[in-house]
């Protein structure tokens, strides 16, 4: 048996595997003798075939089965605490003829990853204390959301919303015939119906308005019939509305003004903590240029494909072409997988890190809120699951270096319309 290795990059190898029948003999052997007691052919009792009939007739898919098993056992024997592979490996071929067996195996090694100085690393905070402003707009839309819209027979205002007809004209303003919308819902509260308010501000219900929107070419004309003017009655801000609004922990307009305020802060901080990890990871893949393995990239890539799956309810689009989308996925894919990588050394380097009973009670207690399940019943849940119980650990770990960051890197605090802009100059680059 040999291995030799091919150095692809300064991550990626090729192995090769070679034998002779020799060295596999003794795993054709037990195979052979285990199926010549369990394979039973006409003419013959159970045990009874002779070995000549079973090599004839099944030689080639046993000998292929414990090649299998024997290479398996070769690769965790002799490759993995050489190499520590890293990622899904490949086997890209597979040969066994003239009693010689070559294996070659793709496989990733872990990159040599060196850490800058974090100190030096400049990442943008959100920081946002919400104002009483923005708490009463907040109750002023769960007011209108629980109110009611009533038909009135008044003139339309920009406060309205519309039931109309809308059919399409051409330019000499004739119907096109097979382009009408009936009982459409136009809201002229919305920032996108400031020219319908402009068209049918001052008419009432019954009135036909043919109007222009768009210049030049991409000038649309249609004619609108309005239906049915409608006027919105808030809900009242009482103790019922109160108590439901704020799932009984409050019961005057001041309690549930503090409720709602509490409730916005909680949000924006949330927000704002899983932007500054976004930030910053995306911050440090920036100042860490080094290449990742081939084959966990695409185990990233394929991590996105089946994640779309789950999310189309488990079946993938009939036309779904996944080379096409992994291809468009790609930097995305390497970028992701630069950043595990870094994670891992940070992990290294940050030696205070250490997850408690504590951290897992805390971290199932957030979740079990998320999902609207008991702790319990996600303890129950990882208990049965180790595989994902690593996961949760991993998770823990992960937020533990983002805490640790926060007190590394030099961070400018920014208000929320400050971060806005700084993301979309950000993007356009």
């Amino acid at each position: 048996m040999n291995i030799s290795v091919k150095e692809v990059t300064s991550v990626d190898k090729e192995l090769t595997l070679t034998a002779q029948r020799e060295e596999l003999q003794e795993s054709f052997d037990e195979a052979y003798k285990k199926y010549k007691g369990q394979i039973a052919l006409p003419g013959f009792r159970p045990g009874r075939v002779p070995l000549s009939m079973i090599k004839k007739r099944f030689g080639t898919e046993i000998e292929y089965e414990e090649i299998n098993k024997w290479v398996q056992k070769i690769f965790e024997k002799d490759v993995v605490p050489e190499y520590n592979p890293v990622g899904e490996t490949e086997m890209i071929n597979l040969k066994w003829e003239n009693d010689e067996l070559e294996v070659i195996f793709k496989i990733g090694t872990k990159p040599e990853v060196k850490l800058k100085d974090l100190s030096k690393i400049k990442v943008n905070k959100m920081v946002h204390d919400v104002a009483d402003e923005e708490v009463q707009e907040e109750i002023d839309r769960s007011l209108e959301n629980e109110g009611n819209w009533e038909d009135v027979d008044e003139k339309v205002t920009a406060e309205n919303k519309l039931i109309v007809d809308v059919v399409s004209l051409d330019e000499n303003g004739e119907v096109i015939e097979g382009q009408e919308d009936k009982d459409q819902v136009i809201d002229l509260r919305q920032e996108g119906a400031k020219d319908f308010v402009k068209s049918l501000k001052g008419k009432k219900p019954g009135d036909v308005v043919d109007m222009e929107m768009g210049e030049g070419k991409e000038k649309d004309r249609f004619r609108v019939t309005i239906k049915k003017v409608q006027k919105l009655h808030k809900a009242e801000l009482n103790e019922e509305f109160i108590s439901k609004n704020s799932n009984g922990d409050a019961k005057t307009e001041d309690e549930f003004h503090s409720y709602i305020k509490s409730q916005m802060q909680q949000y924006y901080d949330q927000t704002a903590g899983d932007l500054f990890k976004n930030d910053v990871a995306d911050t440090l893949v920036e100042a860490h240029e080094f290449e990742v393995p081939e084959v966990f990239v695409e185990q990233v890539l394929n991590s996105y494909v089946e994640q779309l799956k789950q999310r189309q309810g488990g079946k993938l689009p009939d036309n779904f072409d996944d080379v096409v989308y992994k291809e468009e996925m790609r930097e995305r894919g390497i970028r992701e997988a630069r950043w595990y990588f870094i994670s891992q050394k940070l992990q290294e380097t940050f030696e205070d890190i250490e997850i408690k009973p504590e951290d897992i009670d805390q971290f199932i207690g957030i979740e079990a809120a998320r999902f609207g399940a008991t702790a319990e019943q996600l303890k129950g849940y990882y208990a049965q699951n180790p595989g994902m119980l690593e996961q949760l650990r991993s998770s823990i770990r992960e937020n533990k270096v983002f805490e640790k960051l926060e007190e590394e890197v030099k961070i400018t605090e920014v208000d929320k319309d400050k971060y806005r802009k700084l993301q979309e100059k950000k993007s356009k680059k």
